[in-house]
């Protein structure tokens, strides 16, 4: 058993009965998070999945961060797929009461990784030109989207403000982070990707944005209010094979 099965009761669902196929490693991850009316998001999100909303608000992320370790189960890591920056845009769903993440895109600066998950799983890989620099105070993060749908760009700087600690279950935190499965539609059909990781560790955060259009090209239009920011230093990662749901 990956030691990481031994910590399973943060899960809200459960554990897949199938083995696990791949393992990864996210580090220096911010999550921002704008709240959205929930008839701006509803056009947005396939009809087939239900808007999950938290005291009658939807939620768009922005989530930089990069990955390493990455590599499928009884395999060896391959040299030029196991370390890139990813940047995707979520937002947060329910099929059949069981909550998960929905994302509209998933930029890489990866070609390859980008080939990979769009013909394995469906999901909506982009090829950027991208760049993490990780300072003493601050991760400095650059995204350039090389590939339609674009424009979208993200530039900017961020940093955690506090210690790391667990948010309680019922905390606007937890509900938004804790989500063990994402979403795609295939041939007008649900499939369904459970993931499986420790309870997340969060830190407050502190971001400045010199360029975000990653939302908007997806069609979302971000409010001008600040968004709850939150920062995770590293997380491991066990990934299963998309099922349909």
């Amino acid at each position: 058993m990956h030691p990481l099965l031994k910590q399973i009761d943060n899960r809200p669902i459960p554990l897949p009965t199938r083995p696990w196929i791949m393992m990864q490693k996210w580090h220096d991850l911010l999550f921002a998070h704008w709240a959205m009316a929930p008839e701006q998001m509803r056009p947005l999100v396939p009809a087939q999945l239900g808007l999950d909303l938290f005291q009658g608000k939807a939620y768009v992320a922005v989530t930089p961060f990069h990955m390493s370790g990455i590599r499928a189960r009884l395999f060896p890591p391959v040299p030029w797929l196991r370390r890139f920056p990813e940047l995707n845009v979520r937002t947060y769903v329910r099929y059949k009461s069981i909550p998960g993440v929905y994302f509209f895109s998933l930029d890489a600066g990866s070609l390859p990784a980008v080939w990979g998950a769009k013909l394995g799983y469906g999901l909506p890989y982009v090829h950027a030109k991208m760049s993490v620099g990780i300072g003493q105070s601050h991760i400095e993060y650059s995204s350039h989207r090389l590939q339609p749908p674009g424009p979208a760009d993200f530039r900017g700087r961020y940093r955690p403000v506090s210690e790391p600690r667990q948010r309680e279950k019922n905390s606007i935190e937890n509900f938004l982070t804790e989500r063990y499965c994402l979403y795609t539609i295939r041939s007008e059909k649900v499939y369904r990707a459970h993931i499986h990781h420790p309870p997340w560790m969060l830190q407050d955060a502190e971001v400045e944005i010199e360029v975000n259009t990653m939302a908007k090209a997806a069609g979302i239009v971000l409010p001008a209010a600040k968004p709850l920011l939150h920062f995770s230093r590293l997380m491991e990662v066990l990934v299963w094979w998309p099922e349909k749901a």
